[in-house]
């Protein structure tokens, strides 16, 4: 989008959040760069100059607005709805893959050079792996310094730099402002001015975080899913929170987030600090906080018999997952049974094979169970159809030797194809894992139950291939009309608990 100029003034002039995140103003008179919806007065059309990253306005010369703090905007619906090298390249980039295992750990990763990766990267967002994971790692320590009382060396490496010079420099760069300023000038008590972060102290590796996203969000089946298909000791639901354990690089974690109006509450428990960036990447992309529901619903709602549930609820997302694999485990778990029956298999997995861990704040006992550590479970030990202990022991093999890849970095075409080849996956289970664990925004669910009856409801043809048929209007968008046909049913995954 940044290449329409006229399109891009008129965001900025009419100072519309939406656009938050599809691309970034720089200010050639001030060398300052802004988010669309900047609060203060729109500079003239010639001053403007438009691009597509924070990350290509850092290596243009322009610094961060402190009004508007651009680089803490929703991150660009492109990422989640594509699935080409530049997308997939992307979601590594925000899991801190690059600060891993650097540029050859990323083009290992999606199976490319990395002189292909840098040329392609350069080519779309004009900035390579490297200056993009360094905004990131700009934004990660603006987070630190303004939310943790933690010494600044310590922030330093937590946010992934290799020396506290390098951090010095790349914050003042970036912010026109040392670290120490940067702290100083953050409120005492009273949160950020932007749409970033609250302080919480740091006690103890614990940070209180505010996730924006695009508005309209409605959480009712985002959480309620979440909520209603809860294995007990991973998952829960305490005090207005959806809890749950994570499995993270350096560590593990327990998150804590809390539906508002205009943002979801963050609160994250890390054995090491470093884990920081990939657990916010991996919440966001849970609750699809980077969908653009305008673009969605607009899409949807052209289809007369899906106008009225859209205007009735807009702002639906795709519950998803903060772990593929985890996932395509649990979906396994969930063949042919009620939901209930799939949490109580899954809590017998989780117990008998989860890591321990300590929760002081509530009821979370485990992490969920990794490949690996349920490649030598014994089939025989699980109250399942023999049918389905073979499928279940066979998808954990290929996961665990890495034949088979579920992570952000796999094509989704790819990755069914794959899935599909494996005893017992059939349509609705490789669709099901596209849908919530790849995040194809396009994956559809035309065998299931509840949207067979859904479509009878409405009119809509009810028999897999028909439906398929009448549903290619709504590409590439039907993930979404899945949620607004699942909510015609008297369900739980469809409203949040009292």
């Amino acid at each position: 989008m940044h290449t329409d100029t006229e399109r891009c003034v008129r965001a900025v002039q009419s100072k519309d959040a939406r656009f938050d995140g599809w691309f970034f103003t720089a200010v050639v008179t001030t060398r300052i760069y802004c988010r669309p919806s900047c609060p203060v007065v729109p500079p003239k059309a010639e001053n403007m100059t438009f691009y597509p990253s924070a990350a290509a306005c850092q290596q243009a010369g322009f610094r961060a607005c402190k009004r508007c703090r651009p680089d803490s905007s929703p991150g660009s619906p492109e990422w989640n709805q594509r699935a080409d090298l530049v997308a997939r390249a992307m979601r590594l980039i925000s899991d801190g893959v690059v600060d891993r295992d650097g540029v050859p750990g990323l083009a290992n990763r999606l199976g490319y050079s990395t002189r292909q990766v840098e040329r392609q990267l350069l080519a779309e967002l004009g900035a390579g792996p490297l200056a993009l994971a360094r905004a990131q790692r700009a934004q990660t320590a603006r987070l630190l310094i303004e939310t943790t009382a933690l010494p600044m060396a310590e922030i330093a490496f937590a946010a992934g730099f290799a020396s506290i010079r390098t951090f010095n420099d790349t914050v003042r760069e970036v912010f026109a402002l040392a670290p120490g300023e940067l702290r100083a000038r953050a409120p005492k008590g009273t949160g950020t001015t932007g749409p970033g972060t609250v302080p919480s102290g740091g006690a103890g590796g614990v940070l209180s975080l505010r996730l924006p996203f695009r508005a309209p969000l409605n959480p009712d089946n985002l959480f309620g899913h979440l909520i209603a298909t809860a294995v007990p000791g991973v998952e829960e639901w305490r005090d207005g929170a959806y809890r749950r354990t994570l499995n993270l690089p350096y560590g593990h974690g327990v998150v804590a987030l809390t539906p508002h109006p205009d943002h979801i509450g963050c609160r994250l428990s890390l054995t090491d600090l470093r884990d920081l960036t990939i657990a916010i990447s991996h919440c966001r992309r849970m609750l699809d906080l980077d969908a653009d529901p305008i673009a969605v619903d607009g899409q949807l709602r052209a289809d007369p018999l899906l106008a009225s549930l859209v205007d009735k609820a807009p702002g639906r997302r795709v519950p998803r997952t903060v772990d593929e694999a985890e996932f395509a485990v649990r979906a396994v778990l969930g063949q042919q049974v009620s939901t209930a029956a799939a949490r109580t298999h899954a809590a017998r997995l989780v117990t008998a094979h989860g890591r321990p861990v300590e929760d002081p704040e509530g009821g979370l006992t485990h992490l969920f169970p990794t490949p690996e550590e349920l490649a030598a479970l014994d089939p025989e030990s699980l109250a399942l159809p023999r049918s389905r202990r073979a499928t279940l022991t066979t998808l954990v093999g290929h996961l665990a030797d890495g034949s088979l890849r579920l992570g952000v970095e796999s094509g989704w075409d790819e990755a069914r194809a794959r899935l599909a080849e494996l005893p017992g996956f059939g349509p609705w289970t490789v669709e099901v894992i596209a849908m919530r664990a790849l995040g194809d925004p396009d994956a559809f669910l035309p065998s299931d139950l509840g949207i067979r009856r859904a479509a009878q409801e409405l009119g809509l043809p009810h028999t897999p291939a028909a439906l398929t048929a009448r549903a290619a209007a709504w590409r590439p968008w039907r993930a979404y009309a899945v949620q607004y046909l699942w909510a015609i049913d008297d369900h739980p995954i469809n409203s949040i608990p009292a």
